[in-house]
């Protein structure tokens, strides 16, 4: 038995939400804030014993964002919780059947465990009662409605519907927008009560590790402390005859404390100055100093604290002189623990839920923990915004959440993915960093060059970098793309992928000449033959995008370094020609050929730099020269627009007021005072891109900034 799916339907920051999981071990990744504590915590309602009792606490902020303002009113929470490979055991069966016995025509092996907040009868019966279209009537009912008087928690099993379709929404809440609405709930299909005595918590062992925030302070709160829960376990087995002889120990040792001459005396005294200072009439009758080492084995046990050496030392301290990270791993230690304590006992099925195990620990431990933390009797899901955690998980384990507007998505990276394509990226994200699963919008390239200096390139000349936009730039180091692209489709992560490659057009007349030497034949045909490959390439991409609105190819018309050139950057090229030819003559031959404008020949010039440097080394060197004058290649910036599906205000202005300021500092004599109070209005949505292009253009000539205003209209 083990988790197959959870439905979140208004819940939070989940709108509408499906995670898939599989048995073993799964992942759910995606950035701070975008749900992965409120799944878990979803997932903790239905399952664990000490959180059933807030699932009859909701309140209007556990409905989703976008049903804020009262528009949540009569809506429906619900989590759904699917289990697959259940068994025959009765009380598993009696869950979601709800009979004595088992027949055989009942006996399930897949099914769901609801969790619905919903308005009360009452309210319900009024809704259902509204003729089709009444939008006034709805209203009045929706007006009345308040959480405390007019909401209840209601457990079902043994659905069958798809939570997660808008279509079924209405037909078990009801279409607001008609105002159509149900008098009966078929029970068949949406599940039936589950009895108030029976629990799918009683049968399973659930444990949930949070966060490691504070672990310290958690150690101290006798609450929260792991080891004392263990220590509580465990005092109830000791044996009454194997304890008796410490507890004798421990109160001959009380006895002996409070016999010592110094505390007698501390007595006497204490009873003699209070005797001197009220007199007897008024003293205490008795007072005695005693020693209150418990001889209880659960209090006794509870005394106990952990002593530990860091790797490598002999020292062995306190909790507290731990490293944060040393501290955190001890504490997931305890915790595991706990787990292996409670799944031994007699369970249908064990769930291991793990948050965010990461904090602290070192890059090489998070790896070595996911690897080896497999429980073969039991489903784990973690939660994680680690790229070493990430890195090892099973592509078809992943659930990835990310942020939108007021609610979340999740997507299932290998959903309709074959087997072949599946080994295909699951190859590739054991050998490369994961940051695409992270990142709002991707670029894919193909060599060392456009890796190193197109993120040099965003922040010199826009003045942002790659990361702040959300953008992961992933060398495939090959034209290779399609096994990763894929990954980027209305069936998998739905998000912005942009593949950056070369057409590799010919820079010269390849046609065979008679008189052509051998050289220049050869260097002819070598030119056509990569013009051909890159139109190969092209027909190829262009099938693979077809459709699908998440992919799409931008084109170097030659290559990186030639378009480099031709978009006017040749003072940057020449600026290293000194590092890359030591003769004077030849020094002196590469700058006319780069400043020559006949593609022949600063493209040939300036590939025989790159190849005889290297071109990731090349990249490095060019990358010293790049500046907020350099004239980034179209096709980038077109990729990078493509990348991030929508570019706040506030990200628009920090660009265009970060090259105003870089202009000012050229040409102090410009005056810019009437584009920062556009600038002002823009950011606060008073003024338009059009109004500041006009602003700008009447000011200064900076073609690249006006072409990037003009391709984000």
């Amino acid at each position: 038995m083990h988790i197959s799916k959870v439905s979140l339907v208004n819940y939070r920051n989940f709108a509408n939400a499906s995670f898939q999981f599989n048995k073993g071990i799964n992942t759910i990744i995606g950035e701070n804030g975008s749900g992965k504590t409120n799944v878990f915590r979803a997932i903790r309602l239905l399952l664990e014993d000490a959180s059933l009792q807030y699932a009859y606490k909701l309140t209007d902020g556990d409905f989703n964002r976008s049903l804020d303002k009262g528009k949540w009113k009569g809506h429906w929470i619900i989590i759904s919780v699917e289990f697959d490979e259940l068994n025959d055991e009765e009380a598993i069966q009696s869950l979601f059947i709800h009979g004595v016995g088992i027949a055989a025509e009942d006996y399930v092996k897949k099914a769901t465990y609801n969790l619905f907040f919903r308005p009360k009868a009452d309210i319900r019966q009024k809704l259902s009662e509204l003729a089709e279209g009444d939008t006034a009537g709805l209203q009045a009912i929706l007006d009345s409605i308040t959480i405390q008087d007019n909401y209840e928690t209601f457990f079902t099993g043994k659905s069958t519907a798809d939570f997660n379709d808008p279509d079924v929404y209405k037909e078990l809440v009801g279409d607001f927008e008609n105002v159509i609405f149900p008098s009966t709930i078929d029970t068949s299909k949406f599940g039936s009560k589950i009895p108030h005595q029976l629990s799918v918590s009683k049968e399973i062992s659930f444990t949930f590790i949070q966060a490691l925030r504070d672990v310290v302070s958690d150690f101290h709160n006798n609450r929260t402390n792991p080891l004392l829960t263990l220590l509580k376990n465990k005092s109830g087995e000791i044996k009454e005859e194997d304890y008796q002889p410490i507890s004798d120990l421990v109160e001959q040792l009380n006895e002996n404390i409070e016999d010592l001459p110094d505390v007698q005396n501390i007595r006497s005294d204490i009873k003699s100055t209070i005797q001197d200072a009220v007199g007897l009439t008024y003293s205490p009758s008795s007072l005695s100093i005693k020693s209150s080492v418990p001889n209880e084995a659960e209090k006794l046990l509870q005394s106990l604290k952990l002593f530990i050496g860091e790797p490598g030392e002999e020292y062995e301290g306190g909790i507290h002189e731990l490293s944060l990270g040393g501290a955190n791993l001890i504490f997931l230690t305890l915790k595991l623990l706990e787990f292996k304590y409670r799944k031994s006992k007699d369970t249908f099925a064990n769930f291991l839920i793990i948050e965010e195990p990461e904090a602290h620990i070192h890059n090489h431990i998070q790896k070595t923990l996911f690897d080896k933390l497999d429980y073969g009797d039991t489903q784990i899901i973690y939660s994680t915004h680690s790229t070493q955690i990430s890195e090892v998980s099973n592509v078809e384990n992943i659930n990835i959440l990310a942020k939108k507007l007021n609610f979340a998505e999740v997507y299932q990276p290998s959903t309709g993915l074959t087997p072949e394509s599946i080994n295909q990226i699951q190859r590739y994200l054991d050998a490369v960093r994961t940051n695409l699963l992270f990142a709002k919008g991707i670029i894919l390239v193909e060599g060392d060059a456009e890796e190193i200096l197109i993120p040099i390139m965003a922040k010199k000349v826009f003045g942002v970098s790659l990361d702040e936009l959300g953008i992961s730039l992933i060398n495939i180091r090959s034209t290779g793309f399609e096994n990763v692209a894929q990954l980027f489709h209305d069936n998998r992560i739905k998000r912005k992928c942009a593949i950056l490659t070369d057409l590799d057009d010919a820079i010269c007349d390849t046609t065979i000449n008679e008189g052509d030497s051998d050289r220049l034949k050869k260097y002819k045909r070598k030119v056509e033959a990569s013009k051909q490959k890159g139109l190969g390439r092209k027909a190829k991409l262009d099938a693979f995008e077809a459709g699908n609105d998440w992919i799409k190819a931008f084109y170097a018309d030659y290559t990186f370094e030639v378009d480099f050139i031709t978009e006017g950057n040749e003072d940057e090229v020449i600026a290293i020609i000194d590092q890359v030819y030591t003769d004077q003559p030849t020094r002196v031959q590469a700058k006319t050929d780069i400043e020559d404008g006949d593609v022949a020949i600063y493209g040939k010039r300036v590939l025989t730099m790159a190849k005889q440097e290297g071109k990731g080394w090349f990249a490095i060197m060019l990358g010293k020269h790049i500046s907020f004058k350099t004239e980034i290649p179209n096709y980038i910036v077109d990729a990078i627009l493509f990348a991030k599906e929508t570019y706040a205000n506030n990200i628009v202005a920090d660009i265009i007021e970060y090259r105003m300021n870089k202009h000012f500092d050229d040409d102090n004599t410009l005056d810019f005072s009437s584009c920062r109070e556009t600038l002002t209005k823009y950011r606060a949505e008073e003024a338009t891109l059009n109004d500041l292009a006009f602003d700008l253009d009447l000011i200064i000539s900076d073609d690249q900034l006006l072409t990037f205003i003009d391709k984000l209209k």
